[in-house]
Order: structure tokens, then C-alpha cells, then sequence
């Protein structure tokens, strides 16, 4: 995950929004923390799951992780300011996006993550899926 978040984060553009989707447990976070380190900030950086939001200054470009997976519903999205964050033009890196759903912006990437056992050995894979599902065709 570290590895995929260093190599990805270099695609990434200041205002991109980035959907993390996968089961409980897959990586969604480990991968947020990579991605956010390799956009520049050097501090700690802490799972958003009980304050749904943290903001981390990037020498690269800001990083905004948002963990959904507590929100009772929809409709309490506006409530986080994200669109203070897309002023800023921020990277907006959402686990759980499902559970704001029609509240959130469109994702500009896509990371879904699953498990994948490894037939050949006693341990699970992950598998990771990138897509681009409201991409810009003037963007590379």
C-alpha cells in the first residue's frame, strides 16, 4: 500500500477527489497516510474515523482524509465544510464515500480495494482497481 501510495499521489492534481471504497479492515486508511505523506507532510497523521475530517499542509498540495464510516446520514456531509477544501484546491481523500452519498463531490479517481487470498500462500493479497469515473479528457 505504501509503495502504490507514493507511485499514485504523483498523478494526483491540487482540487482531484479521490473515492476509497473496500471492506472494513482492507487497507483504505494505510493507503490515505501513504498517499498523504508522499504529497509532503512530514507530521502524524491520524485516522479520521471519530472527527470524519483532517486536514494535513503538504509541501506538494494539501490532502484532506475523510473517514465517512461514522456517519449516520447523508445529509450531515455539508455540515464537514468540504467546500472550503476544493477552494483551497485541496485533494479530497474520502473512505466510505457510499455513506455520503448525492452529498459528496464527484471522485476524479476511484480506489477500490478488496482482499485477495494467495492460494499459494497462508496470507490474503490485496487487489487494487483505479478508475477514473468522472475524468476530464483535457486532464492526463
Amino acid at each position: 500500500m505504501a509503495e502504490f501510495g507514493v507511485a499514485f499521489a504523483n498523478q494526483l492534481q491540487p482540487g482531484d477527489v479521490v473515492y476509497l471504497r473496500g471492506d472494513l479492515g482492507v487497507g483504505k486508511t494505510t493507503l490515505a497516510r501513504a498517499i498523504i505523506r508522499a504529497l509532503g507532510f512530514e507530521g502524524r497523521v491520524k485516522s479520521p474515523s471519530y472527527g470524519l475530517i483532517e486536514s494535513y499542509p503538504g509541501s506538494v498540495i494539501r490532502a484532506v482524509h475523510l473517514d465517512l464510516y461514522r456517519l449516520a446520514d447523508p445529509a450531515e456531509v455539508p455540515d464537514l465544510g468540504i467546500e472550503a477544501y476544493l477552494d483551497e484546491s485541496a485533494v479530497l481523500l474520502i473512505e466510505w464515500p457510499e455513506r455520503g452519498q448525492g452529498q459528496l463531490p464527484p471522485a476524479d479517481w476511484l480506489i477500490e480495494i478488496r482482499d485477495w487470498p494467495d492460494p499459494r500462500e497462508a496470507m490474503t493479497a490485496r487487489e487494487l482497481t483505479v478508475s477514473r469515473p468522472s475524468a476530464d479528457p483535457t486532464r492526463p
